[in-house]
């Protein structure tokens, strides 16, 4: 074997050599590194978290157990104040609720102790009656205008046991069909529904 053959061996060797002892010192420096970033038992960087004891747990459960009790205590007695507000509210507008009705009806009743007073101060009885009138006539009129309640008459209408109720009934060879002869009293409408009937008189159709 020539010089130059053997040079050539042995500088091969040489490199042999010095890639093993790199890729060992790579191996080696590898593990190191792992080593200094290998995770904890937890696998995220944070410390490991002890795990409870039974005790500890029911301890737990019992304190959530007794704030969820807590809670539910709270909004009980809230609801319990809510509905008694309520109440109290409702039976405030049901004992109030005529009060603007009221409000009205007072004038008119001053109206009638005026005609009253006057009627005693004068022996003039025409004129106490036409007061009358006047005041009988604004308090029906204003109930109508600003509250719906109407006052229909019946007499010459045809019988409807809906609006009206037969006091008195008579035969009549003058009718075909039931008809009101006579108001006993009127009946009226609370807008257009019928909330006392009239009294009435009604004549019936003669049988054939």
């Amino acid at each position: 074997m020539s010089k130059h053959e053997v040079h050539d061996k042995e500088e091969a060797e040489n490199i042999t050599t010095n890639a093993e002892v790199d890729a060992k010192e790579a191996q080696s420096g590898g593990a190191q590194d792992a080593q200094k970033i290998e995770p904890n038992s937890a696998g995220n960087g944070e410390e490991p978290v002890a795990e409870l004891t039974p005790e500890e747990k029911i301890a737990e459960l019992e304190a959530q157990t007794a704030e969820l009790r807590d809670q539910l205590l709270r909004k009980a007695a809230e609801f319990e104040n809510f509905r008694k507000r309520m109440n109290q509210e409702k039976q405030s507008a049901i004992e109030y609720a005529n009060q603007s009705l009221l409000l009205d009806i007072i004038p008119i009743i001053d109206d009638f102790e005026r005609a009253i007073q006057a009627g005693e101060a004068s022996s003039d009885m025409n004129a106490f009656l036409e007061g009358v009138k006047m005041i009988e006539k604004r308090l029906t009129g204003q109930l109508e205008s600003k509250w719906g309640l109407k006052r229909f008459n019946s007499a010459g209408e045809p019988f409807d046991p809906n609006m009206h109720e037969a006091l008195m009934m008579e035969k009549s060879p003058d009718v075909t069909e039931a008809v009101v002869q006579e108001d006993f009293s009127k009946g009226y409408l609370l807008k257009d529904r019928v909330i006392r009937a009239a009294k009435v008189k009604v004549l019936m159709p003669e049988d054939k």
